[in-house]
């Protein structure tokens, strides 16, 4: 059936697919309905943190499954409960909203920002200055406060109160500032923008910005973080603080699951009824998430992302060496590598695909490689073989 230009079909048709049917996957790899093996450094989009079928999460998850699968928030299970009290152990945070999805824990940390100068007596802030190439998802909120031009076309009026200034321009961020700001909402790592990474001393006066102002940083560390820089939080890295952070992909290790995560400053001013969601806190949800913040906080694991990471970057680097006029640029922090092709992206991450390797083009001309955080050095090296060899053909 065809509808103006596009054909239908019973799935709506709004993916770049490849065409290939996933059939399993084990560890750092995945394997289609022919039998066909690939090696994932995809990951699901940097969802699938410890790689495909970890049987510690598959144990988890059947567990649960035959115990609750889901409940009302007007309850309180065991899960939730010890899934907050870890994280909140874990990390900077004072207290922790759960949700389902990236883009769903970056709505509600814009609400709470928004909130909690109505509640402290400063309702004209409002608005929140973010930057070019983030993106924080696909609802009305997210492609309002992203800088990611193809995910805003065709939606009509987007939501007013973003402020939007480049990346690492500390002047361009004060003069964004007036009475009616209320906070600053930053990738430290830019996902889909490229790769594009927050300097540290930025970050830092971003930090003393709020503080001087009495603004509220957020940070969207849907994609950059829980694990994959080398330390739980990418904003960890500039030792600062933020009042918000965001979690999702990584959190659930490939099952639905995202977290806003606040201070003690922000949660005590939420009433009861600010926010909520069907499925937030589901059993399910909680018991992976325990499972995987296990994984997480294995002894070495940090040291382990740093140092596989530093060797997919040499590799690349090395490619880049002998392929001056093929690979622009090569950067990345822990296991978020982007690799810059002076071709096209898309076409260079299709011939990978052919050659047995998944990777996650942006809506830049980059290519994420985001391996599962356990992969091994053995997979590294064979990832760089692969490239090595469509570059060379």
């Amino acid at each position: 059936m065809r509808v103006g230009l596009m054909t239908i079909t019973p799935y709506l048709p709004i993916y770049r697919r490849s065409g290939i049917r996933m059939k399993r996957g084990a560890g750092s790899y995945l394997f289609d309905d022919t039998g066909k093996r690939y090696l994932d450094f995809a990951s699901g989009i940097a969802v699938n943190a410890f790689g495909h079928s970890h049987p510690h999460l598959v144990d988890a998850l059947k567990k649960q499954a035959e115990q609750l699968w889901h409940c009302s928030n007007q309850f309180v299970t065991e899960q939730m409960e010890t899934f907050a009290a870890r994280l909140v152990e874990a990390t900077f945070a004072d207290s922790v909203f759960f949700c389902s999805s990236g883009t769903e824990a970056v709505e509600a940390g814009i609400k709470f920002l928004r909130r909690y100068h109505y509640e402290t007596g400063q309702p004209y802030r409002h608005r929140i200055i973010t930057f070019e190439g983030g993106f924080h998802g696909r609802t009305y909120g997210g492609i309002s406060a992203g800088g990611n031009d193809s995910a805003r076309t065709g939606f009509g009026q987007l939501l007013n109160g973003f402020d939007r200034v480049p990346l690492n321009d500390i002047e361009a961020v004060k003069n964004a500032i007036t009475m009616n700001t209320a906070g600053i909402l930053i990738e430290p790592i830019q996902g889909e923008g490229g790769v594009q990474i927050a300097q540290l001393e930025f970050l830092k006066q971003l930090r003393a910005l709020c503080d001087a102002h009495g603004l509220l940083l957020m940070c969207d560390e849907v994609q950059c973080g829980y694990g994959r820089p080398g330390s739980i939080y990418a904003f960890e890295r500039a030792g600062i603080t933020p009042d918000i952070a965001t979690s999702a992909k990584g959190i659930g290790a490939g099952f639905p699951l995202g977290a806003t995560l606040v201070t003690e400053k922000v949660g005590s001013v939420l009433p009861a009824g600010s926010h909520g969601g069907t499925y937030n806190n589901n059993p399910l949800a909680m018991a992976v998430g325990n499972a995987a913040l296990d994984l997480l906080l294995e002894d070495g694991l940090f040291a382990h992302v740093e140092l596989m990471g530093a060797r997919l970057r040499a590799g690349l680097k090395t490619l880049q060496n002998k392929y001056p006029e093929k690979i622009a640029d090569v950067r990345g922090v822990g296991l978020m590598i982007g690799l810059e092709p002076a071709g096209d992206a898309r076409a260079l991450s299709a011939l990978l695909l052919a050659q047995g390797l998944t990777t996650s083009p942006t809506v830049t001309n980059v290519i994420r490689l985001v391996p599962p955080l356990n992969v091994g050095p053995a997979e590294i090296d064979a990832a760089v073989e692969m490239i090595a060899t469509v570059l060379g053909e």
